[in-house]
């Protein structure tokens, strides 16, 4: 028993940082990104790997409120990524 719970310890300090790593890899890609599509993917990459930290949270410290708070995040995620894709192709949000 003792044996499985240092295997998933291990698993999950494994995780965080591979997903700590893809953050800090997006943030790059946002700073040096050449065009603003790079820039827009790199944001919406973020999201996503803030959402994948945060259910790593609550996985690791067993409750569930964490999920429904990335529930909220993808969909202001999701809506903002799109409404700013339409702000730079068209220069305007709402029609």
């Amino acid at each position: 028993m003792n044996i499985a719970m240092d295997f998933m310890n291990a698993a999950f300090i494994f995780a965080f940082i591979t997903v700590a790593v893809a953050q800090f890899l997006s943030m790059v890609r946002l700073v040096i990104g050449p065009t603003t599509g790079d820039r827009i993917l790199a944001l919406d990459t973020m999201v996503v790997h803030a959402i994948g930290l945060i259910v790593l949270l609550g996985i690791a410290q067993g409750t569930r409120i964490y999920f429904e708070v990335t529930l909220i995040i993808a969909m202001l995620g999701f809506v903002s990524t799109v409404a700013y894709a339409r702000f730079i192709l068209r220069g305007d949000i709402i029609e």
